[in-house]
């Protein structure tokens, strides 16, 4: 365990900045109502420690929108022009357990084969410092879904008490990191006992704290997926899709090609259930009703992916979607209205 006083917070990103690309998060435009984003840190740059940035960390992972590919052609003849590149080293800082819980569904995605290396390349040469949730939000419900919030995963692990930044390595990159930083002083092991304890009566005390999954799960596929209360939940849904531009676990995307007059330039952008030409084909839309796509989002995070991942759901109760839903329906909502169908 290390430590550094919470006045030295600057020169602690100063270092880091030194070796590595770093970004934490800020205050989106100096506005404390538009919330907090990630950007990269440079001298001034003041760290905002809010609960959760507007959009998750998975940005860094998997971009928004990122170009895959090149294609030339003369006549019958393509030719491909492979753009990676080795992504440069970088560090994220301030990453709360729920984000950081979420690297590990996206990893049951494209790092399983074939593996996606545009994403491998990123994980590769990211190290992600988590932050403990000194004030836990009353949307959050990351303890539903099995995750700590007093104790986050990552690569290394901080606490913030009134007077210090507390740090604990996990993981190689996590114990090279903390090795460079000369600033850093020695910590009990036990340091963050007090922090964490404080951080878990706020917890056992959140409004969403005792929300189930017990009705959830691969083996209640048939019976949720044939529930009469779909076309009640999905009657004011927008289909907008803000829902899944702010989850931190959402993973579909598009790839789209753009004639460029000299060339066709291949990119790949996030994309959503929720909207009426996704997946659409030439023999039309797979779920051509608002209800069917509204009921694949949540299928998917609460039937679909445990089946397939050991019982591990798709969901990591950061609250993003309650705060964001302009008609205010949440996958809290659906889970509650749905419970026990399957009895």
């Amino acid at each position: 365990m290390k430590k550094i006083s919470r006045s030295e917070l600057d020169a602690l990103f100063a270092a880091i900045a030194e070796g590595k690309k770093l970004y934490l998060p800020v205050v989106d435009g100096g506005d404390e109502k538009r919330g907090a984003k990630y950007a990269a840190w440079e001298p001034g740059t003041q760290y905002c420690g809010t609960v959760n940035t507007v959009r998750s960390a998975k940005d860094f992972f998997f971009p928004q929108v990122e170009r895959l590919v090149n294609f030339k052609m003369e006549g019958k003849t393509i030719e491909i022009d492979d753009i990676r590149e080795e992504c440069e080293d970088f560090v994220l800082f301030g990453v709360r357990a729920c984000d950081a819980a979420s690297f590990q569904i996206l990893d049951t995605v494209y790092l399983v084969e074939p593996v996606d290396s545009y994403y491998q390349n990123r994980r590769e040469h990211g190290v992600v410092m988590t932050m403990a949730c000194g004030r836990p939000s009353e949307t959050c419900f990351c303890s539903v879904f099995g995750i700590d919030a007093a104790e986050p995963a990552g690569d290394v692990s901080c606490w913030m008490t009134e007077d210090e930044v507390l740090m604990q390595a996990n993981t190689e990159k996590g114990e090279a990191l903390l090795a460079s930083l000369p600033m850093l002083e020695d910590a009990a092991d036990d340091a963050a006992d007090d922090a964490k304890a404080s951080i878990r009566k706020v917890l056992n005390k959140l409004p969403l704290k005792d929300l189930s999954t017990d009705s959830f799960g691969g083996d209640k596929l048939m019976e949720l997926f044939q529930s009469d209360k779909w076309p009640g939940l999905a009657e004011a849904c927008l289909g907008c899709g803000t829902c899944t531009f702010v989850c931190p676990t959402c993973q579909c995307y598009d790839i789209r090609d753009f004639d460029t007059g000299h060339g066709i330039q291949r990119f790949r952008c996030w994309d959503s259930c929720m909207y009426s030409d996704f997946t659409k084909t030439a023999g039309g839309q797979p779920r051509p009703t608002q209800v069917e796509r509204f009921r694949q989002r949540f299928m998917h995070k609460l039937v679909y992916y445990p089946a397939n991942n050991d019982g591990n759901f798709g969901c990591v109760g950061c609250g993003r979607c309650l705060k964001s839903c302009p008609i205010s329906m949440n996958i809290v909502k659906v889970m509650k209205t749905l419970e026990g169908d399957h009895e």
